[in-house]
Parts: structure tokens; sequence; C-alpha cells
């Protein structure tokens, strides 16, 4: 059993969103909370996001969870996220590519690393509005959202 093409499509769609909204965003933005909510700042959005491309690739490579670790120790430094977010993409394909065939736990494991994918955009969607960040133009199309007001000094 191989990776279908459409998970590996809906893959490098997520990371590309990804690496295009840290294309967008300033390097303030990685510190940025939800003002007067609960939350942790964007980069650590991406810090998590890092960790768990990272950590599922260890996972599916050994056919089973394998506890969660995130090699980017700086998330307020844009190229450092940058790079985290690539290297974890590469690393993660190159896994996923060197393989000839699938268990049904290791094609769970994918799909549990689409759906943290998702997560992360979801709740990065709140922190672009309530921070008043810049839009990627791929999240705007992909998510159908608005644009809004520019950030707020």
């Amino acid at each position: 059993m191989s990776l279908p093409v459409v998970i590996q499509e809906r893959i490098e769609r997520s990371f590309g969103l990804f690496r295009d909204l840290v294309e967008c965003i300033d390097a303030d933005a990685l510190r940025s909370k939800l003002p007067g909510l609960p939350s942790n700042a964007v980069g650590m959005q991406l810090w998590c996001v890092v960790g768990a491309r990272e950590s599922y690739a260890q996972a599916i490579k050994a056919g089973q969870w394998a506890g969660f670790t995130c090699s980017l120790e700086v998330t307020t430094q844009k190229t450092a996220v940058a790079q985290a977010l690539c290297r974890s993409a590469e690393g993660l394909l190159t896994e996923l590519g060197g393989m000839d065939a699938f268990t049904d736990v290791q094609h769970r494991l994918v799909v549990d690393l689409l759906e943290h994918e998702a997560a992360h955009q979801g709740q990065l969607i709140r922190y672009l509005y309530g921070l008043r960040l810049p839009i990627p133009e791929s999240w705007k199309s992909r998510f159908a959202l608005e644009d809004h007001s520019p950030r707020l000094g």
C-alpha cells in the first residue's frame, strides 16, 4: 500500500501555505499574542507545526508514535522559523518518498499530521484577523478569507 497521490498533494499544499504565511508576516508578528485572550505567540504556533512534522516523520518511520520533539529553538526570528518549516517539510517528504509501502498505522499517522496542520491553520486564521496581520494570497483563496484593515500600531 503506497501513499495516495491526493494525500501527497494535500501535504505539499499545507507546507506551501505555512511557507507563504511566514513570507507574508513581519518578524514582530512572531511575538504577537491575541490581546485579551489566553493564547501563545504566533511563533509558538509555528514551533508546534515544526515539531509535529519532525515527530510524525519519526513516528511514520517507526510505525508508531515515538514522542514529540522540536528542533526549532528560536521562535521570534523569522529566518529561523522559515528555515525550520522548510527543513521539517523536506525531512517529512524525504521520509515519505523513501517508503515503498505504508501500513495502516503509517497511513493513519500521515492523516493525523494533516489534521494537525489544518488545526493550526484554523488557529492562525484567528491570529491573522485578531492581530490584523496581512493574509497571504494562498490563504485567501484556499480558505475564502476577506481582506481586513492593516495592522494597527
